[in-house]
């Protein structure tokens, strides 16, 4: 059992993370503690400047574990201080990264669907919007843990001019879901495991595959409605 799960983590890995900066193991090796502050950096980018490349589930994940393995310390006290303070800064960097998106989507508007570009590709603009028309403001919720869609959103809400209290509401409470979910539960397999945040590798399939029970529950849920209409 063990050999098959190193030879799927081989064989995935590579895919999965791509580059170094992908992997929050070497985040952490090459930037030590300071990672919890670049942390909140790609937080924000990712969830409001265009730039769907990295990564955010992984790196939450990954941060919780660390916290709980004492591999990053940036407060004083103990590790659940460290976590409050996780908790708050990542949910307050994921926010204001959709507020930004949001408000360059109401500014910029249609442009942006005309602008055919290296990262922001009409395709991805399409399919969120169809994203965001089928669930309207549960989008901004369930939105957060579904890649890709994550960093388009907000801005497909702009574009249409969601009305702005709305929007901050539902985008404040899938910051805090998706925040504290994925944050949690790595701080808390590594408090149970400690031995998890010494293989991150094996840790990131776990949370990759969290990451895409969204998608294939709406695949389920579409296909089970298909078959009915038939």
């Amino acid at each position: 059992m063990t050999d098959s799960v190193t030879v799927m983590v081989d064989l995935i890995q590579p895919l999965l993370l791509g580059m170094d900066w992908m992997d929050p193991a070497w985040l952490l090796e090459n930037f030590g503690e300071q990672l919890f502050w670049l942390s909140l950096v790609i937080i924000f980018v990712e969830c409001g400047l265009f730039f769907p490349f990295l990564p955010g589930d992984t790196l939450l994940f990954a941060m919780g574990l660390f916290i709980a393995g004492e591999r990053i310390d940036v407060f004083e006290g103990p590790a659940a201080v460290e976590l409050v303070a996780a908790l708050v800064l990542f949910t307050l960097a994921a926010f204001l990264g959709n507020v930004s998106g949001y408000e360059i989507g109401r500014a910029i508007g249609s442009p942006l669907y005309e602008r055919e570009g290296r990262v922001l590709k009409r395709k991805y603009l399409d399919q969120t919007s169809a994203f965001f028309d089928k669930h309207g403001n549960k989008a901004l919720v369930i939105g957060r843990f579904v890649p890709f869609v994550r960093t388009y959103v907000t801005v497909v809400a702009g574009v249409t001019r969601m009305p702005r209290p709305r929007f901050l509401l539902w985008s404040a409470v899938g910051a805090v879901l998706w925040v504290l979910s994925i944050t949690l539960l790595g701080y808390f397999l590594g408090a149970a495991f400690p031995a998890l945040g010494e293989n991150i590798d094996k840790a990131i399939i776990l949370i990759l595959a969290f990451s895409v029970l969204p998608i294939i529950y709406e695949w389920w849920k579409h296909r089970r409605q298909a078959s009915r209409a038939i």
